[in-house]
């Protein structure tokens, strides 16, 4: 049986808002580490993401994460003494309103009149106060934050990225940070969290030459630090797994076959009720059918 899905917020992947034209260069793609990851994870949701671009509701889980990473976006624009945990804790409810005026799907993810809202945002503000046990910004002057990266591979495959935040000390060395506001993975999962920071190093080193000396993940949910110091073979590594992952997209995408793959996600997956691992049935291939096989418009 095809059942309608639901109604929210087309995914945009966030390195889809930003670019450069790449002009003169026939670019056969675009991936970005939550592209790789969606097809590494299933490749049907890969398909309903970036090729039929089905809308999802949003959940109170990856909106606190937006609207955490923009506090803490703006918490560097203020001078370092003002930085303190009492001034970030009132930029959560400004931090919000603007999401709202930009998405206002996501004002209906809880009801506006009820008590989930407001537990929600006591989550936001509880969430916020772990960053202060982790890292003293008074003491941080980010050379970038919310970075738009790009680079074209040799086969034409363009890899692009946001990274939340880029310091660069004294001697030049590099420190790729990305803000997590759940918790930290069980070790076992460690390397597949770390690969978005490789793929941004990667990135890194192609636009500017100098491989990054520490990769860093911020857990919020737990209070935890990852900490990774990648070198060229890491990152040459994640090369080749990327360019793999691109052919798998095209083959996919020239057969019009994305298989279902049943994993944890799928709990949490929005899809379900045109999954066929879960009896349902998705809808016709869109047309053109190649949109996944080019990157999205960039000004």
């Amino acid at each position: 049986m095809t059942t309608t899905p639901a109604v929210g917020i087309e995914p945009a992947d966030p390195s889809e808002r930003g670019g450069t034209r790449v002009d003169g260069v026939d670019v056969v793609g675009a991936l970005s580490p939550s592209r790789v990851g969606d097809f590494l994870n299933c490749p049907l949701l890969y398909r309903f993401r970036s090729i039929d671009r089905l809308p999802e509701p949003p959940s109170p889980a990856a909106v606190r994460g937006t609207v955490l990473h923009r506090v803490l976006e703006q918490l560097f624009d203020l001078p370092a003494a003002e930085r303190t945990p009492e001034r970030a804790d009132r930029m959560v409810a400004p931090a919000w309103e603007e999401l709202q005026a930009v998405e206002p799907a996501v004002a209906e993810m809880l009801p506006a009149d009820g008590p989930e809202i407001a537990e929600w945002l006591a989550s936001c503000h509880d969430t916020l106060a772990k960053y202060f046990d982790l890292e003293d910004p008074t003491r941080l002057e980010p050379a970038e934050r919310e970075l738009y990266v790009e680079t074209l591979t040799d086969a034409k495959l363009l890899l692009r990225g946001v990274i939340d935040r880029v310091d660069v000390a004294p001697d030049g060395s590099i420190r790729v940070v990305d803000y997590k506001t759940g918790p930290s993975p069980l070790e076992m999962f460690e390397g597949k969290a770390l690969f978005q920071l490789k793929f941004y190093a990667l990135v890194l080193w192609r636009m500017r030459g100098v491989v990054p000396r520490m990769l860093q993940l911020v857990y919020l949910g737990n209070s935890e630090v990852l900490r990774y110091e990648p070198d060229e073979q890491d990152l040459l590594a994640t090369e080749r797994k990327v360019l793999a992952v691109w052919d798998a997209i095209r083959a996919a995408t020239e057969r019009r076959v994305f298989e279902a793959r049943r994993g944890a996600g799928c709990r949490w997956c929005v899809h379900q009720a045109i999954c066929p691992a879960y009896g349902g049935t998705p809808p016709p291939y869109p047309e053109p059918a190649l949109r996944a096989a080019s990157p999205a418009p960039q000004e």
